[in-house]
């Protein structure tokens, strides 16, 4: 069972959890230290626009201005109001400086960049979310397909939306009823009323909206159906969540527990572990194997390591097994870093390219859980993946972390030997320049000890070189990489008294080494519109029905009742299955006697081409599958058949002894071109069935008869009342054999082969 785990026992940091049983799935934690800009609302004014750029730097309220690029104005901003295509717009012609409008944050700040900029709000909801000033950007969301896609748009065409206004639906709006979707609809409206009112009453800039903080957004984004408990372990977050999942959603609140053991709650659930993981830079797999991460400026580069793991029966299968565990891994750190931009990873070498497509399916799959949009590429023949995630927020890392200030965040620094040479070359330098009395260099207790003993010669020598003296500092508070070197002129050292080595200590050092700005807290700021909560509750969510159970409905599935058939599909299989295997009506039309004569004298195109189409396209494919075995038992048959035509003939005393003659040729000859054309190749067969045609022809006019209008075969005989009779079955041979076909009318016996098949 999945449960959401608050844990606000510290008021400097609160803590979401998604756990799955012991599995940590999902993890957000807001710091009072950092404040996250990501989605505010401001008012803003244009300082400078850019043409180059096709920008424009837009005063915000904050220290460092925001970029606005031209796409993301909407056309109510523009002078003119032009009605020109964007891409001929340009921005010095609509937008001016002094310019005031209403600004969103769609991506914090990073590094030396300042925060993007758009003024195409977006307020999201519950279920939906609000454009009010983007008519054309609308939709549903992508992770929406089929029936629910189809039912949630005609869901959303039932809403009473403004005019000018868009919605965009979110996946929790799955299933939701027409009444649901307006209460989301109404309360999104009231808010953006609330903001364009309080922007018209202040100039800027200033914060109009700020985004809801981690209770709300707990509800909002990860209340889900398959939630089974949310967990909170502060009395007053606890209260704080009650009153606004009973306005929001009601059904929901039985679901919400208050904690009260001893135990530490992410303890009790062995997930402190798990979430230290997410600030380490290396993850070990249960295998043995291990995954690193390392933040660049460019992007995440993730390699992945085999070390102990030693599994699988060969290199292939243990790199295999390790590739599909830390794509597993790999997606769900992402999720608890919340790492976006570019991602590489650099899989184990794998040579079958089936097992790239088993990793990189894998690696979908488990992407599948996770809220932001990814765009996953394959892998290459170098083995790297790249990958695209959506930054949804500030990672974990920028917001919990600081840039070290001894490294500047390379993670390596200077050895002693390297940085004090590295010194020493700059002294020479400042010492060597005109008008230098000193040079006085601060720098580690470590690299001071190496050139006052290592290189005190070389420095003497400099000195008596250059006529400069240079005096080393010693600082206990400075690490390896830093130092410090000052030159002093002559007007410097003739201002003040000459001063000892050990007092020359600058006071602005203490300030230069102190905790930088970026870290301290910052002051909170206040938006003039405050968290509004919706004016009524939420509708109850509709009743599922309720599916029929017991002995009927199994009865009922088993017999089909109650299911809709397609019954012209099924009509027309049955009268293919009908005309294609049929030894009923279709083998007694076959047998009849006009139709017969006609085929075995081969009269007519058409009786040609119906025979070839079904002995071709329809019985050609099942005769083959049936083999050797099926031509054994076929062969056997004619054999019974022909004796027993015999013994039939000879007791026919009405038909002339000639004429059951010619039959026994028509019959004994196709039988031995037949074997001849199983004997032999392709080229045999073709010219094997081109002379027995030409055989059955000639055999076929000598026992024609005239016959009637109907078709009834006249004959010497006098008419007989008795029915038409079939004494063999038909058969028919695939392409390479010729059809055989038998019948018997009147106790009169024609035998006659068809024109052999050729596809």
């Amino acid at each position: 069972m999945k449960r959401m785990l608050f844990n606000a026992t510290h008021a400097e940091e609160l803590r979401l959890a998604i756990v799955d049983g012991q599995k940590l799935l999902d993890l957000d934690i807001e710091s009072s230290a950092y404040q996250s800009k990501k989605g505010n609302i401001y008012k803003g004014r244009v300082t400078r626009v850019e043409p180059s750029l096709e920008a424009a730097f837009v005063d915000y309220g904050v220290d460092r201005q925001g970029f606005l690029p031209m796409k993301e104005i909407s056309r109510i901003h523009f002078k003119d109001g032009s009605k020109t295509p964007i891409s001929q717009v340009k921005i010095q012609d609509v937008i001016k400086e002094g310019q005031e409008f209403i600004v969103q944050v769609d991506k914090e700040e990073r590094g030396t960049k300042g925060a993007a900029l758009t003024t195409f709000i977006s307020l999201a909801g519950r279920f939906l979310v609000l454009m009010p000033n983007n008519p054309k950007g609308g939709g549903i969301s992508r992770r929406i397909e089929g029936e629910e896609r189809a039912e949630l748009r005609n869901a959303m065409s039932q809403l009473e939306v403004p005019r000018d206004y868009a919605l965009i639906a979110r996946t929790a709006g799955i299933g939701k009823s027409v009444e649901e979707l307006q209460w989301d609809l109404d309360y999104l409206v009231h808010l953006w009323d609330a903001i364009s009112k309080a922007s018209s009453e202040r100039p800027a800039p200033f914060l109009i909206y700020q985004e809801s903080n981690l209770v709300v957004r707990t509800i909002r984004d990860y209340l889900r159906a398959d939630i089974g408990e949310i967990m909170v372990d502060n009395v007053e977050i606890y209260e704080r969540m009650k009153k606004f999942v009973e306005q929001v959603s009601p059904h929901s609140v039985q679901k919400l527990k208050l904690y009260q053991e001893e135990t530490p709650m992410f303890s009790r659930y062995q997930i402190e572990s798990q979430i230290d993981s997410a600030f380490s830079r290396e993850v070990r797999l249960e295998s043995g194997g291990s995954v690193v991460f390392d933040n660049t400026e460019a992007l995440v580069s993730v390699d992945v390591n085999s070390s102990r793991a030693t599994k699988g029966a060969d290199i292939e299968e243990t790199a295999l097994n390790t590739n599909l565990e830390a794509a597993d891994e790999v997606a769900r750190q992402l999720r608890l870093r919340d790492l976006g931009g570019l991602v590489v990873i650099d899989f184990i070498d794998m040579t079958p390219s089936r097992n790239q497509r088993a990793v990189e399916n894998r690696l979908n799959e488990a992407l599948k859980y996770d809220r932001a949009r990814v765009q996953v590429g394959r892998i290459s023949r170098f083995g790297l993946l790249e990958m695209s995630r959506q930054r949804l927020r500030p990672s974990l890392g920028e917001a919990s972390t600081r840039i070290c200030p001894r490294c500047t965040g390379t993670g390596h620094i200077r050895g002693v030997q390297s940085s004090a040479l590295h010194i020493l070359r700059d002294v020479q330098e400042e010492a060597m320049k005109e008008n230098s009395a000193a040079v006085h260099v601060h720098l580690p207790i470590e690299t001071a000890s190496f050139l006052l003993n290592e290189k005190r010669r070389e420095i003497s020598a400099l000195e008596s070189r250059v006529g400069t003296p240079i005096v080393i500092i010693p600082m206990a508070d400075m690490q390896t990489p830093h130092f410090k070197i000052r030159r002093l002129k002559q007007e410097d050292l003739d201002k003040g008294e000459e001063v000892p080595s050990y007092k020359i200590i600058p006071q602005e050092e203490e300030e230069e080494i102190s905790e930088p700005s970026a870290v301290k807290a910052q002051t909170p700021e206040k938006a003039a519109v405050g968290q509004i909560t919706p004016e009524t509750k939420a509708p109850p969510p509709p009743r599922k029905k309720k599916s029929e159970g017991g002995l009927l409905s199994w009865v009922k599935k088993l017999f089909g009742i109650g299911k809709k058939k397609p019954a012209a599909k099924g009509k027309k299989r049955g009268g293919q299955q009908q005309r294609r295997g049929s030894r009923g009506g279709q083998q007694q039309r076959r047998s009849s006697g006009g139709q017969q004569q006609r085929r075995s004298s081969g009269g007519g195109r058409d009786g040609q081409g119906q025979q070839q189409r079904r002995g071709g396209s329809r019985d050609d494919q099942g005769q083959q599958r049936r083999g050797q075995q099926k031509d054994r038992q076929a062969k056997s048959e004619r054999k019974d058949s022909a004796s027993r035509n015999k013994q039939e003939t000879k007791a026919a005393t009405e038909i002339k002894q000639d004429d059951g003659n010619q039959g026994n040729k028509a019959e004994t000859k196709p039988e031995s071109s037949r074997n001849r054309g199983r004997r032999g190749g392709r080229r045999n067969r073709q010219q094997n069935g081109n002379r027995d045609r030409k055989d059955s022809q000639s055999t076929a006019s000598e026992n024609a008869r005239p016959d009637d209008s109907n078709g009834n075969i006249k004959t010497d005989a006098k008419p007989d009342n008795s029915p038409v009779q079939q004494t063999a079955p038909v058969e028919t041979k695939a392409e390479s054999k010729p059809v055989e076909t038998k019948a018997e009318s009147k106790h009169v016996e024609t035998k006659a082969e068809s024109k052999p098949v050729e596809t």
